[in-house]
C-alpha cells in the first residue's frame, strides 16, 4: 500500500496574475518590500521547477531584506504555454517584462541551474534592468564533455515519453529518497511532488535542448556586472568545475554551498541564508573581494 501525502502547501509570498500584450498572462510571486528604498531580487528558477519549488525555502528570508519577485518560465509550472520552441532568449525576456509591467526599473537576478543562463542573457539583452547576478548549480555551457553530450542525447529521445508515462508512485519514491520522514519539509512533500507535475512535458523537452545549446563562453567576461556564484560542492549534474569556470568568467565572488543539486530542499536553511549572503555580496558591489572554494 503506498504512503499518501497531503497537499499543504508551505508559506508563499503573494501571487497575481500579469497580462503583457503579445507575451501572454504570467503567474507572478512579489512581495514589495516596506522600504521603497530596498533592493529588488528576481528569481529565476531551474528546469522542471518552479518559482515556488525552486525558492519557497528562502522566500521569507529575502523578502525580509528585498523586494522579491519570482517568475514560472514557459511550460513550467504556471508559466504560460505558447505554441513555439522554448528559447532561453524568449525565458529571459519574459522577465524583463515582468519586471517592466511591475514598474521595477533594476533587480538583482537569481538564477538556479537553468535560471542561470536566463539570469545572464537578461543581463546581456536587457543590461539597465540587472544591477548584478547570483549563480547557483549553473554553469557557462552544458555540453563540454563527451559525457553531458551522451546525457542530452538520450534525455532527448526518451525525456517525452517518460515524462508522459512516469507514475505517481514513482515521484513519491524519487522526492520520498530525499525528503525523509524526520525533514522539516517532510510535511509539504505532496505539495511538492504536485507542484512539480503542473510542467508541460513537450516543452520540458524543448527546455532541455534549449539547455544543451546554451554557451556563454564567447560572452560572459563582458557583462561586467558584480556577481556571486553559489558553488554546490557536491554537484553530480553540473560539475563543480563548471560552477568555477563560471566565477572565473564573470569575476565572481564564490560562496561555497555543501550539498548536491538539489541542495535548496535538502538543506532548506542553509539554501535560504548562502542566498541571501550572495544577494548581500552583490549589492555591496566591486568592495566584495572573491573567496576560495
Amino acid at each position: 500500500m503506498s504512503t499518501r501525502f497531503e497537499i499543504d502547501p508551505p508559506a508563499l509570498l503573494p501571487g497575481r496574475l500579469i497580462s503583457i500584450p503579445k507575451r501572454g498572462e504570467f503567474f507572478v510571486r512579489h512581495s514589495a518590500h516596506a522600504d521603497p528604498t530596498a533592493p529588488a531580487v528576481l528569481l529565476l528558477h531551474g528546469w522542471t521547477a518552479s518559482s515556488d519549488l525552486n525558492f519557497f525555502t528562502a522566500y521569507h528570508e529575502l523578502s525580509g531584506m528585498a523586494s522579491v519577485i519570482g517568475i514560472d518560465h514557459r511550460g513550467h509550472g504556471r508559466g504560460v504555454r505558447p505554441d513555439v520552441s522554448f528559447t532561453l532568449e524568449d525565458c529571459a525576456d519574459d522577465a524583463a517584462a515582468v519586471c517592466a509591467a511591475l514598474g521595477v526599473p533594476k533587480v538583482v537576478a537569481v538564477g538556479y541551474s537553468m535560471g542561470g543562463p536566463i539570469a545572464m542573457l537578461m543581463a546581456r539583452r536587457h543590461p539597465t534592468l540587472v544591477r548584478g547576478l547570483v549563480l547557483q548549480a549553473t554553469a557557462l555551457e552544458w555540453r563540454g564533455t563527451a559525457r553531458e553530450r551522451a546525457r542530452f542525447r538520450v534525455g532527448r529521445v526518451l525525456g517525452p515519453l517518460t515524462r508522459r508515462l512516469i507514475r505517481p508512485s514513482t515521484i513519491r519514491f524519487a522526492f520520498s529518497r530525499r525528503i525523509t520522514r524526520r525533514h522539516p519539509l517532510r510535511p509539504h512533500l505532496g505539495w511538492m511532488m504536485s507542484e512539480w507535475r503542473r510542467n508541460d512535458p513537450w516543452q520540458m523537452a524543448e527546455a532541455g535542448r534549449a539547455i544543451a545549446r546554451f554557451d556563454a563562453r564567447p560572452w560572459a567576461g563582458t557583462l561586467s556586472l558584480p556577481a556571486c556564484v553559489v558553488l554546490t560542492t557536491n554537484d553530480q549534474l553540473v560539475a563543480p568545475a563548471k560552477q568555477r569556470a563560471l566565477a572565473e568568467a564573470t569575476g565572481a565572488t564564490v560562496l561555497p554551498l555543501e550539498g548536491d543539486h538539489f541542495v535548496n530542499v535538502v538543506k532548506p536553511t542553509e539554501f535560504s541564508a548562502v542566498t541571501s549572503r550572495a544577494v548581500r555580496a552583490v549589492l555591496s558591489g566591486p568592495a566584495v573581494v572573491p573567496s576560495a572554494c
